[in-house]
């Protein structure tokens, strides 16, 4: 687990203005910091060079990254306590908080706007909402979805583990865990073979590292040096057992250098870590030069699965978790982490640079969360998806017979 090193060596080496740290020399400075943040083998060899590239964002575009992280935040602890308080609420989630610098990070670099041939692509995992508020999905939509209404995004039968919107290019979902990658792969080949300059990207677990799929599609990106990123999020556990079970190294991103690829580290805590070396990989992969591995480490705060063990009102899920028979992770770790919280690292710095006051920084969050509570409160008011519509979009023509849905 990462110590806050990084911290204490950027305060003592970044130059500052008026007492207030100027961006670039902040970022320069936490380049500089990699070597000092010790998650486990050598991150400060794995992450290289990964550039100061984030100097160059406006402010508006840092304060628009500041806000899809409290979006992220917001609708998910908005879920959870519906899922605590609501007895006949229907939604169920794979919840995300602690991991939003990475989805923010990553989708700040891609194009989410346009034509399906111009849109970047995203494969997302059994915990998508991160990744998909990030690609800039609908929330109102999402919260529909969730709780299988008629108006949701995917009308209501794929409720989160399989969310699309191919609109602003989030391809989908995958509740099965390793197959994302080759389909992302997949994409990556046509839009190799189209010719166009778009990137495939895909998120997975360290549990990915276990499956077949995560050594075919990496094999066959870099052979054919397809415009593929895999974005690993390291939050230490696959279910309730910690990733060291599965996996022979500390660093998962070790495993890019058999297929002669990058293989990069970053600290998923730090949206501005995530958004240097996406930007270089997503560079990479448009140059035609083939795919990168990225391994962002990451923590959840709430358990594995749904609310066990969280409070209304209360971030993150402490103690017996009764999917898992038992405590399957040390309350301290958990708070270890949270007190590392990638909203409050990157609220810290836009401060520090002065993009925003911390007035404006609550000001935005208190209208965030207002958001986020008013798309569950429309999505409650949105009829239910009806099981006589249960195989629609499964036949390419003509429709169902009553007689065979019975």
């Amino acid at each position: 687990m990462g110590t806050n090193k990084q911290s204490e060596t950027v305060g003592s080496t970044q130059s500052t203005k008026m007492g207030r740290t100027t961006r670039r020399g902040f970022i320069k400075g936490l380049a500089g910091a990699g070597a000092a943040i010790t998650f486990g083998a050598s991150l400060a060899k794995a992450q290289g060079n990964i550039g100061f590239y984030a100097k160059d964002l406006s402010n508006d575009k840092l304060a628009e990254m500041f806000g899809t992280m409290l979006r992220i935040r917001w609708f998910e602890r908005t879920m959870a306590d519906k899922m605590l308080t609501e007895p006949n609420y229907r939604g169920y989630n794979h919840f995300y908080p602690g991991q939003e610098a990475v989805a923010v990070g990553v989708c700040s670099n891609l194009v989410n706007k346009g034509r399906l041939d111009q849109v970047d692509y995203v494969y997302s995992t059994h915990r998508p909402s991160g990744h998909a508020i990030a690609k800039g999905v609908d929330i109102k939509k999402m919260a529909a979805e969730y709780d299988f209404r008629a108006t949701g995004l995917n009308g209501g039968y794929g409720a989160e583990m399989h969310i699309a919107d191919p609109s602003v290019g989030f391809m989908g979902a995958d509740g099965m865990i390793g197959p994302g990658l080759v389909i992302a792969a997949g994409s990556a080949f046509g839009i190799r073979a189209r010719g166009s300059k778009q990137v495939s990207v895909v998120f997975g677990g360290d549990g990915t590292y276990a499956t077949p799929a995560f050594h075919g599609a990496l094999n066959n990106a870099a052979l054919l040096k397809l415009p593929f990123v895999y974005i690993l999020e390291n939050n230490l556990y696959h279910q309730y057992a910690h990733y060291s079970y599965s996996t022979p190294m500390k660093d998962i991103a070790e495993a890019a250098k058999p297929y002669g690829i990058p293989g990069v580290v970053v600290d998923g805590q730090d949206v501005i870590q995530v958004y240097n070396a996406m930007h270089e990989a997503v560079a990479r992969a448009r140059a035609g030069e083939g795919p990168t591995l990225i391994e962002a480490k990451t923590y959840r705060y709430y358990n594995h699965w749904g609310a066990p063990g969280a409070k209304p009102g209360q971030l993150g899920a402490f103690g017996y978790d009764p999917l898992a028979i038992t405590s399957f992770r040390p309350e301290r770790e958990v708070r270890a982490w949270m007190a590392r919280d990638p909203i409050e690292i990157f609220r810290a710095a836009l401060v520090n640079w002065g993009v925003m006051n911390r007035a404006k920084t609550d000001q935005l969050e208190a209208s965030i969360k207002s958001e986020a509570r008013a798309a569950f409160a429309w999505a409650d008011k949105q009829p239910l998806c009806k099981p006589e519509d249960g195989l629609k979009n499964v036949f390419v023509e003509g429709s169902v017979a009553a007689s065979q849905l019975a």
